[in-house]
C-alpha cells in the first residue's frame, strides 16, 4: 500500500472507531452493535481500511497486546472485596456451569453444524464462553433491572472475561498441542504458558509497586507507566510462549487491585479512557478483516449455533445456578436470557485463529467468522429483547433514588435519618475515623473504601446509586471531589456553597449543581443547626411551605430532588418533604 492509503486507512479507523461510541452513547446501546457493522462494511467497500495490509505481520502482536491491555483493564475492576457474600455463590455457579455448559454444547454439535474439525469446535467453544461486560454493563445500564440481577449479571459478566481468556489460553495450547505433539508435549507447553504468565505477572507486579507506589508518580505518568508495564510485560511472555501475555496480564489486574497499597481508584479513570479508544480500534479492525466471502456457507449453521447457546445453553447454566436462592422466579428467568458475547471473544479469535490455520487444524478458518456472527446476533438479539423481557417479567428497577451523602456533621447524619424514614435507601461515606463511627452507631449503612472507587460510573450503578451529595464541613475536599466525579462520568453530583470568604481551590459548581437557596451554605447551615433548627420531614397538601426552608422533595415515585441554587422543587400533593425547620 501507498503512503497515502496507509494515512487514509489510519485515519478512518481512528474516525469510525470514535464515531462509532459516540452514537452509541447517544442512542444509549452497547457500542458493539455500531462498531461490528462499521467495520465490516468499511473493510467491505474499501481497501483501505484494512488492518492485515496496513500492518501486515504486526498485526496479530498488535492485537495481542491490545487484548492484553483490555484484560488488566478488566482486572483492575475485580476488586473481589466488593462482590457481595450474599451474591458469590450464584455468581460462582454461573460462571462454572456457564463454562462448563456453553463451552460442551458447542464442542458436540459445532463439527455438524459448521463442518469443523473437533479440534476447531474445542477451540470455537473455549472461545464463546465469554459474556463481557462491554456489552453486558451497556445493556443493564439501558434495561435497568432490579438491583440484584443487575449485581449477578454485571459480576458475572466481569468475573468470565478473565476466567474465559485464561480458559482459552489453556485451550489454545492444547489444540496446538495436539497437532503433530505427543499428549506429554502438549501438557507441558500448557504448563509452561501459564508459568511463564505468572512469572512476568510477579515481575509486573513489582514494576507497578515501584513507579504507582514507591514513585507514586501522578495520574497521567501512571496511566502511561501502566500502560508501559502491561505492554511490556505481555509482549515479552509471548516472545517465550504464545498468548501467555494474556495470563500475566490478567493476574496483574487481578493483583493490583486487591493487593494493599496500589491507589488505582483514583488513577484507572484516566486509564479507562485510553482501554475505550483501544476496544473501538480493535473492533473495528477485527471486523475490517472479516470478508463476506468468509462468511459464505456459515451463517444459517451459525444461527443455529446462537439457537442452541440462547435456548438451551443459558436458560439451562441459569436454572441450575440459581437453584435454592434468593431469587425469585422471574429473576431466575431474566438472568436466562443475558448472555450476549463481547470483546473478548472477538480478540482471542483473532489472537488464536491464524496460528491454528498455519497448525493445519481443519475448519480453522471458520473460527474468526463464526465468532463474528455469534457476537453480531447474540448482541443484536438481546439488545432489542432485553427490555420487553424484563417488563413482562417484572424485574425493572424501582425509580426510587439511592442517594449518596458524603459527610459525616451530626446533621448530615440527620439528613441521612429523615431520608430513610421516607423510605429511600441511602448510604453514607465519610474520610474521618469518628464521624465513620457515628454513622455506624446511628444504624446507617457505611460505604467502605474510596469514595472514587464507589461513585465511578460503574461502581456506582453496580450499587444503584442514582446521585451524590457532598456535604463535608471542608469545601475544598468538596470542591476537588466534584472535580473528580465530573472526570470520572458517574451519577449526578451536588456539593454545598462554599462558605463566603473562603477562596476557590477550583472552579465553582454550576447554580444547578450547588444545593439550597437562602444563603444556606455550611456555616448557615451548622449555625441554624446549633440555635435549634430541624431537618424533619412532611406530607405535602399542595401549598407553599411554612417558612421552612426546602432542601429536598420526594416525589410519589420515590424520586429525590434537591433543591439547588437555580431551582427549588415545587412539591405536589402527596409529595413527602424534607426540610430545615426554623
Amino acid at each position: 500500500m501507498s503512503t497515502n492509503q496507509v494515512l487514509i486507512g489510519i485515519g478512518l479507523i481512528f474516525l469510525l472507531a470514535v464515531s462509532s461510541q459516540v452514537c452509541a452513547a447517544r442512542l444509549r446501546i452497547p457500542a458493539l452493535i455500531i462498531l461490528l457493522p462499521a467495520g465490516f462494511i468499511a473493510g467491505a467497500v474499501t481497501s483501505d481500511v484494512n488492518p492485515v495490509k496496513l500492518l501486515g505481520p504486526a498485526f496479530e502482536p498488535a492485537v495481542s497486546v491490545a487484548v492484553a491491555v483490555i484484560l488488566y483493564d478488566a482486572g483492575l475492576g475485580l476488586d473481589l472485596t466488593k462482590l457481595p457474600r450474599h451474591y458469590r455463590t450464584v455468581v460462582s455457579r454461573l460462571i462454572i456451569l456457564g463454562l462448563v455448559v456453553s463451552f460442551a454444547l458447542t464442542a458436540i454439535i459445532a463439527p455438524a453444524l459448521l463442518g469443523v474439525s473437533a479440534a476447531a469446535a474445542v477451540m470455537l467453544g473455549a472461545i464463546l464462553v465469554v459474556t463481557g461486560p462491554t456489552v453486558v454493563g451497556p445493556l443493564l445500564d439501558f434495561v435497568r433491572p432490579s438491583r440484584k440481577v443487575q449485581q449477578v449479571l454485571a459480576w458475572e459478566g466481569s468475573l468470565m472475561d478473565p476466567i474465559g481468556a485464561i480458559f482459552g489460553a489453556a485451550v489454545f495450547h492444547a489444540v496446538s498441542a495436539s497437532s503433530g505433539q505427543h499428549l506429554g508435549s502438549g501438557v507441558a507447553n500448557l504448563l509452561s504458558g501459564l508459568g511463564i504468565g505468572v512469572v512476568g505477572a510477579i515481575a509486573g507486579v513489582a514494576l507497578l509497586w515501584l513507579v504507582l507506589h514507591v514513585m507514586e508518580l501522578p495520574e497521567l505518568l501512571g496511566t502511561n507507566a501502566q500502560l508501559a508495564v502491561v505492554v511490556g510485560v505481555a509482549a515479552i511472555c509471548d516472545v517465550f510462549r504464545t498468548d501467555s501475555g494474556l495470563v500475566a496480564a490478567i493476574v496483574m489486574g487481578l493483583t493490583v487491585s486487591n493487593l494493599r497499597g496500589f491507589d488505582i481508584s483514583a488513577r484507572r479513570p484516566f486509564f479507562e479512557t485510553l482501554v475505550q479508544l483501544i476496544i473501538g480500534l480493535l473492533f473495528v479492525s477485527i471486523a475490517a478483516t472479516i470478508t463476506p466471502s468468509s462468511l459464505r456457507g456459515v451463517v444459517w449453521p451459525t444461527i443455529g449455533l446462537v439457537a442452541v447457546l440462547v435456548v438451551v445453553a443459558r436458560p439451562l447454566t441459569a436454572w441450575l445456578a440459581t437453584m435454592r436462592t434468593d431469587l425469585t422466579k422471574a429473576e431466575r428467568a431474566f438472568v436466562g436470557w443475558m448472555a450476549p458475547r463481547g470483546i473478548v471473544a472477538a480478540a482471542t479469535a483473532t489472537t488464536f485463529t491464524a496460528e491454528l490455520v498455519h497448525k493445519g487444524v481443519g475448519g480453522a478458518a471458520k473460527i474468526l467468522p463464526v465468532t463474528f456472527l455469534v457476537i453480531v446476533v447474540t448482541v443484536a438479539l438481546y439488545g432489542l429483547t432485553a427490555t420487553p423481557v424484563a417488563s413482562r417479567l417484572g424485574v425493572l428497577r424501582s425509580v426510587r433514588s439511592r442517594p449518596l451523602l458524603v459527610g459525616g456533621g451530626q446533621w448530615v447524619i440527620d439528613l441521612a435519618r429523615t431520608l430513610r424514614s421516607a423510605n429511600l435507601d441511602v448510604l453514607m461515606w465519610a474520610g474521618y475515623q469518628h464521624q465513620r463511627d457515628l454513622i455506624e452507631r446511628a444504624g446507617l449503612p457505611l460505604a467502605q473504601g474510596e469514595l472514587l472507587a464507589w461513585t465511578s460510573g460503574q461502581a456506582a450503578e453496580l450499587e444503584g446509586i442514582t446521585d451524590v451529595y457532598l456535604l463535608t464541613d471542608e469545601d475544598d475536599f468538596n470542591a476537588m471531589a466534584a472535580l473528580m466525579l465530573h472526570a470520572g462520568g458517574g451519577p449526578p453530583f451536588y456539593t454545598l456553597a462554599r462558605q463566603a470568604g473562603n477562596a476557590f481551590v477550583a472552579a465553582p459548581s454550576p447554580a444547578e449543581q450547588t444545593l439550597f437557596a437562602g444563603g444556606l451554605d455550611r456555616s448557615a447551615i451548622d449555625h441554624r443547626y446549633d440555635a435549634g433548627a430541624a431537618i424533619n420531614s412532611r406530607l405535602s397538601d399542595g401549598t407553599t411551605s411554612d417558612g421552612s426552608d426546602i432542601l429536598f422533595v420526594i416525589d410519589s415515585q420515590g424520586r429525590l430532588k434537591p433543591a439547588t441554587q437555580s431551582e427549588i422543587p415545587a412539591p405536589r400533593t402527596g409529595d413527602t418533604v424534607i426540610v430545615l425547620a426554623r
